[in-house]
């Protein structure tokens, strides 16, 4: 197996996979001490059989630019394949503001082809390949040099799978006529929105069992914090204090260095410097929060009138219909969109785009009355009424 660690010999390889018409990809990372991943690895492979026409890229090596890479991501007549990409995308996204296209994801695909929600890489080499996978070197520490040849060869196994992978499901998807199914459901991945991580909105993935407006407008403050100070100082957010610790800081509201040595749950670091000052600093800005300013949580979902009947039968519908499509139910509508279309809401993404073609009709017809369920043997039918 090669192992490319000049930009010369990427340029090269690169320059050779743009004249197939797709590229496989997978990365590997460490993000256990940063906020941002750092990338450690690239692995690529273009058509073709056994490890010929694959290779490890080194984004670690001494001079490599990565920038031959980034052309290929540019090259639209070249279709780049991932398995699960969001991780790698954000990546790439972070560090070069570029996005692979045309992309091709084939754990989106293979949802769309019936293998099931969030189906693993090695369920689809076991089940499309017909290999094993051995994943001993899955948690290993990619930043470290040199690797180990049981590294590179879990490494490389992850895209030259891919290719047979990829050309299945693509051709379930030709036979099928879903395409268009996966292009919907890539959209958000190459949509920098997804990536972007906004201090004043880090308070909504807290959980707490207080919906107080005082009580939030510290725990805004405190994670609005938190989050600039991991993403300046490029440090895990748990580093700088954890959720436990956040909750409890604004349950006390430490206003001195005195009170915040007073904490259960506060790392030592986080009790003197920069993150005491800012700790301090946003319990202040939280407790003197104008009342008009204060958060407000989204209390939407409380003020549904769900209809219980109605949704029962829509999740019926929702059985018949994945199963009759070989679609995994929670890819077109999870249980809480459904209560939301008993209620009378429509904007839910089970009733646009392919989601409609396979569920959205029905159920909407269902709910004003124009269809009904019929129960056969183990089956179920729809009726025109």
């Amino acid at each position: 197996m090669k192992t490319l660690t000049t930009t010369q010999e990427l340029a090269a390889f690169c320059t050779a996979a743009a004249q197939h018409p797709y590229v496989t990809i997978d990365t590997e990372f460490m993000r256990e001490r940063t906020y941002y991943s750092r990338l450690c690895l690239v692995q690529m492979a273009f058509p073709g059989e056994g490890d010929d026409n694959a290779v490890l890229v080194d984004p670690m090596a001494d001079g490599m630019s990565l920038e031959p890479l980034y052309d290929l991501f540019r090259n639209e007549d070249v279709v780049k394949v991932f398995h699960a990409a969001r991780q790698d995308l954000e990546i790439f996204w972070i560090n070069a503001q570029v996005f692979p296209k045309p992309l091709f994801d084939t754990q989106v695909a293979a949802m769309v082809c019936g293998f099931g929600d969030q189906v693993g890489y090695e369920t689809l080499v076991r089940k499309i390949a017909k290999e094993g996978v051995d994943k001993s070197s899955r948690f290993t520490d990619w930043s470290r040099r040199p690797l180990s040849e049981a590294q590179k060869t879990y490494a490389l196994a992850d895209v030259t799978h891919l290719r047979l992978i990829y050309e299945f499901l693509a051709a379930e998807l030709e036979k099928s006529g879903r395409s268009h199914w996966v292009t919907e459901e890539l959209q958000v991945l190459t949509d920098p929105a997804t990536y972007l991580v906004q201090p004043d909105q880090a308070w909504q993935r807290v959980k707490t069992r207080t919906n107080s407006g005082k009580f939030l407008a510290v725990v805004r403050e405190l994670a609005k914090f938190r989050e600039t100070h991991a993403q300046t100082n490029d440090v895990p957010r748990n580093r700088v204090f954890k959720d436990d610790a956040l909750i409890e800081l604004a349950s006390t509201k430490p206003r001195n260095p005195a009170d915040l040595g007073g904490s259960r749950l506060l790392l030592r670091e986080a009790r003197k410097g920069p993150i005491a000052d800012g700790i301090l600093a946003a319990v202040k800005r939280g407790v003197n929060c104008p009342p008009d300013e204060m958060p407000k949580p989204d209390r939407s979902r409380d003020k549904l009138q769900v209809n219980p009947a109605l949704a029962d039968l829509l999740r019926v519908l929702l059985k018949a219909k994945t199963e009759s499509a070989g679609v995994a139910a929670k890819l077109i509508a999870p249980s809480a969109d459904l209560d939301q279309i008993a209620a009378g809401e429509r904007d839910v993404p089970a009733l646009s785009g392919w989601r409609y073609e396979v569920f959205g009709e029905d159920a909407l017809r269902l709910c004003d009355g124009q269809i009904a369920l019929s129960a056969k043997g183990q089956s179920v039918r729809v009726v025109a009424l």
